[in-house]
């Protein structure tokens, strides 16, 4: 087993626990210039907020702070898109959420982002 298939058993898996918890569920995906996070109805059809370091609001925030040419892949910008999508998943009524990390570890920009989610308002 490679290590992409091992990641994708380990999301799978995840989802399906976030599935028997009942609520909505924080998906974050990683790659190396960015991170993008959004929040799912219950029943995993309709999102209901998302955030990501594309968003030209986001890139103009962190290229005022950043001397790197990828401001969007560093744990700052992973906590900007934390925040952020705390408060916009706030704003629709989401206060519980299950994190799926999409197989990664909870780890560097994995968990900025998650602990920044808290410590804006969701709970995990």
């Amino acid at each position: 087993m490679n290590k992409k298939l091992a990641r994708l058993r380990r999301a799978r898996q995840t989802r399906i626990k976030i599935g028997k918890l009942n609520v909505h569920r924080l998906s974050v995906h990683r790659t190396n210039k960015h991170i993008y996070a959004q929040i799912f109805s219950i029943c995993g059809t309709k999102v209901l907020a998302s955030a990501s370091t594309v968003e030209l609001e986001v890139r103009q925030a962190l290229n005022a702070d950043a001397d790197k040419k990828a401001p969007g892949g560093t744990k700052v910008a992973a906590a900007f898109v934390g925040k952020r999508i705390a408060e916009r998943g706030l704003s629709v009524g989401v206060k519980r959420v299950g994190y799926d990390r999409s197989g990664n570890r909870y780890h560097g920009r994995i968990a900025e982002l998650g602990q920044a989610a808290r410590e804006a308002g969701l709970e995990f």
